[in-house]
């Protein structure tokens, strides 16, 4: 039913423990070594058969499971055969994972080599240097670069190979301190280490305290010097450290935390470091080695995206039918790809349909279906319903926009309604307008606050018994062959992660109280408690589909009542009680990888503590040059296109929700008021659909994920339906169409397919933007397919029509009239 097998085409055999209890005479005649066999032989069988009882327990509503392999382990662990129960745990978790997904991606036994070598040490803290220093520099750029985890990846590969052909090999005595600049080949354990410290400074691009930074000096005038600066970094991206290992034993230990993405990761290293050839009677007659097929992929990838990258930017958003009829209001908006609701999901690119979602290849197939409903339920059905009902003066906005808009139809003017002193002023905002939303920027607040309540309800239905017994279990979980293994190596005692915790939390509160930044010590720990208590709820979601739910709504709802009127405050809380939980959950899933490669834990705490310390310092001296040796940097004419466009969205939100406040958008009686009975349908559909699943435990029901359904549609806006159309047409083709009809090739080639396509997209990206774009030399070519160079309106191509120039609204106001409420 699993379809375990013993792997050792790649490597070595597992090493089995012994499970007979025959009970048979040794050949000399030594019965008391035969009674002493045969009593170790009993109390494995007894092992085992506890093992099976604590993985029936666990596993009763895990998604990655399908109701036949669940059927399977209780028909075994509810019979009364002890041998049978013993044998059948053997080979669910000591022979290899229960997952097909792991199984065919990670090995099932560890090799002996070095991960904490001065060569990866060298490597690690390069690569965390310039990507670091790159990322915050042009992030204050527009249009931005970000360096990604995979360009480490794969760069850092021929960098080790390098260094391990030239350094040389030999045992160095300093002060009794022994090492080796060349311990060996360069190995896959050095380059996770690599990669793990990299990745430190990776998610998110950049430090999102720096926004914060930026806010203050450029638009309200605050600078509170690098002292301040260094320690709202340092705290803000290292706190969560301290969570995620403490959280481990939930997120990391448990088999059935898969982190699909890490997987992806995972494959990568593999392919890099094996050249094996496949076996064609495993992958449905294929018989190319990973490495070829990964060089062939990215080859392609690297070479098609020079199409619509530059050569044919219409191939990106292939809006034929608005090409059609460029100036139809109505089509514009049903077939509108950039702004519009985009029904019809045609590109060829690939950044597309990997944009604010990542690639669809590592999703499991219901983590796509449920994302899906909640697009078509919540955005395409309903987007259209309040859309074309002009249901809170929608028909008079925009349907993607981000920003929030007056009662003319202009972007809100928030400097109209602020006192010098940055607080509200009331009768300038009740004289000029409140807020308006776009289509998808209204829904998704619904959506969120949907989400928070149902991931809440969600996790006490289908976890809780889980989350209790891995609390008492300690590292005695239902250890599948991956945590068995890694338990020969020393684990980070739990102490290094609490100490960490309370000290960087000492710090945080030092930061916020010391200098002026209007938050008070108990919002503060109110801010710290938001992550640790979604903490373990929103990794399990993330561990089990790949979705990672934001707690952004949440933090600036919550502030914005608290502490209304507070900007600073409001974009600091937003950060510690956000930024926190996400930066844990980027820990954890590197910590995964190191799991699953068999990086000994303490390196693995050693790696990215100094690396996130390291990066943190890094981004602060760059963000300090970039503002003092960049003319006017952070103006909308900047010369060199360093207008701070993240800044600029920061400081906008931070003015709306810190001082404007939710009350006035979302409290009783305002325009928004009916988007909070999605708190009350969040927790309520997670109980109705359990029930069902219970009482029917083989049909769909069993695989509606409320959270995702809700939380799933996050990147919406700036995402938009057509890119998540798009997104998810590609990941039912390879998740549910290739996985069933060729699942050995899927097992052997998915995931490395989605790393290449990746790396081929990202090295040409650098390549455009550096050698091209950056420039500012050459233009694209001129025709039908690329925007004209000059921006000239009447030129006839894919680009001028009303959804690229975001102008599809089909109500407007004559000069001097207002639509929407008469009174706020």
């Amino acid at each position: 039913m699993f379809g375990f097998r013993k792997r050792n085409a790649d490597g070595p055999p597992v090493t089995e423990a012994a499970t007979s209890s025959s009970g048979d005479v040794a050949a000399d005649g030594n019965t008391n070594e035969s009674k002493t066999m045969a009593q170790s032989s009993s109390v494995d069988v007894g092992q085992n058969v506890d093992q099976l009882k604590k993985f029936k327990k666990a596993h009763q509503w895990d998604f990655n499971l399908g109701y036949e392999q669940i059927d399977a382990v209780n028909q075994v662990a509810d019979s009364d055969d002890v041998e049978k129960k013993a044998e059948f745990e053997r080979q669910l978790l000591e022979e290899d994972s229960p997952y097909f997904e792991v199984r065919n991606t990670v090995r099932n036994y560890d090799e002996e080599m070095p991960a904490n070598t001065i060569r990866a040490w060298v490597i690690g803290l390069t690569a965390t240097t310039i990507v670091s220093a790159v990322n915050l520099l042009f992030s204050l750029r527009n249009p931005s670069i970000t360096i990604y985890a995979y360009v480490v990846q794969l760069l850092a590969y021929p960098v080790g190979v390098f260094m391990a052909r030239i350094l040389p090999n030999r045992v160095w005595n300093v002060f009794g301190f022994k090492f080796n600049l060349n311990p060996g080949p360069f190995n896959l354990k050095e380059h996770t280490v690599i990669v793990m410290m990299a990745n430190v400074s990776i998610q998110g691009g950049v430090a999102y305290a720096t926004d914060v930074l930026l806010a203050q000096q450029v638009y309200y005038g605050q600078s509170l010097g690098w002292g301040f600066q260094m320690l709202l970094v340092i705290t803000t991206q290292c706190v969560g450290f301290g969570m995620a290992g403490i959280v481990r034993r939930f997120l990391i230990w448990p088999a059935a935390m898969i982190w699909p993405q890490t997987l992806a990761n995972a494959a990568l290293m593999y392919t890099l470091h094996d050249h094996a050839p496949t076996n064609p009677a495993e992958t449905n007659g294929w018989s190319i080695g990973r490495y070829r097929w990964y060089l062939y992929v990215f080859a392609a990838s690297f070479a098609w995206y020079w199409f619509p990258g530059w050569i044919a930017q219409g191939l990106t958003y292939f809006d034929w039918i608005v090409w059609i009829a460029p100036t139809n209001v109505v089509v514009n908006q049903i077939f509108g790809n950039q702004a519009g609701f985009g029904i019809l999901p045609i590109t060829f690119d690939w950044t597309i349909i990997t944009a604010f979602i990542g690639s669809p290849l590592p999703y499991p197939f219901f983590s796509i279906v449920n994302t899906l409903a909640g697009v078509i339920i919540f955005f395409l059905i309903g987007g259209l319903g309040v859309k074309y009902s002009n249901t809170w003066s929608l028909g008079y906005l925009p349907i993607a926009s981000t920003h929030s808009f007056d009662n003319t139809g202009a972007r809100y003017n928030v400097s109209r309604v602020m006192n010098p002193d940055l607080t509200l002023n009331v009768a300038a905002y009740k004289a000029y307008s409140p807020i308006f939303l776009s289509t998808f920027f209204t829904l998704c607040y619904g959506v969120a606050f949907g989400a928070l309540s149902s991931i809440i309800v969600h996790t006490a239905l289908y976890h809780s018994g889980e989350i209790w017994e891995r609390a008492k279990l300690a590292r005695d979980q239902d250890a599948d062959v991956h945590l068995k293994m890694m338990r020969k190596y020393p684990d980070t005692p739990d102490w290094w992660y609490y100490l960490l915790f309370a000290l960087l939390f000492a710090l945080s509160l030092v930061t916020v109280l010391y200098w002026e930044t209007h938050l008070t010590w108990w919002a503060m720990i109110i801010a710290m408690l938001i992550s640790l208590v979604f903490l373990v709820p929103v990794g399990m979601v993330q561990g089990i589909t790949n979705w990672q739910i934001g707690l952004n709504v949440l933090t600036e709802f919550i502030i914005g009542y608290m502490l209304p009127g507070r900007p600073i405050a409001m974009m600091l809380f937003k950060t510690y009680g956000y930024i926190t939980m996400a930066q844990a959950l980027s820990f954890l899933s590197d910590m995964k990888l190191a799991h699953y490669l068999k990086i000994p834990p303490k390196v693995t705490f050693l790696a990215q503590t100094i690396a996130c310390v390291w990066s943190c310092i890094v981004q602060v001296a760059v963000f300090n040059w970039a503002l003092g040796s960049i003319d006017n940097i952070c103006q909308p004419d900047q010369k060199d296109g360093y207008t701070c466009p993240g800044a600029n969205v920061f400081y906008t939100a931070s003015v709306v929700w810190g001082a404007i406040g939710p009350a006035r958008v979302f409290g009783a009686g305002a325009m928004y008021s009916v988007l909070q009975y999605f708190w009350l349908i969040g927790a309520i559909a997670p109980v109705i659909t359990y029930y069902m699943a219970k009482k029917w435990p083989h049909s769909f029901v069993r695989y509606i994920h409320w959270p995702i359904i809700f939380a799933g549609t996050g990147a919406l806006p700036p995402a938009t339906v057509y890119i998540y159309l798009c997104w998810g047409v590609v990941g039912i083709f390879f998740n549910w169409y290739i996985k069933r009809r060729f699942g050995g090739w899927w097992g052997r080639y998915n995931y490395i397919t989605s790393a290449a396509l990746d790396c081929g997209l990202y090295i040409c990206t650098l390549l455009i933007f550096f050698a091209l774009i950056l420039p500012q030399k050459v233009n694209p070519p001129q025709w039908f397919m690329n925007p004209p160079a000059d921006g000239n309106p009447n030129v006839t191509n894919a680009f001028n029509n009303l959804d690229s120039n975001g102008a599809a609204i089909e109500l407007t106001v004559a000069p001097g009239e207002t639509f929407g409420p008469s009174s706020w």
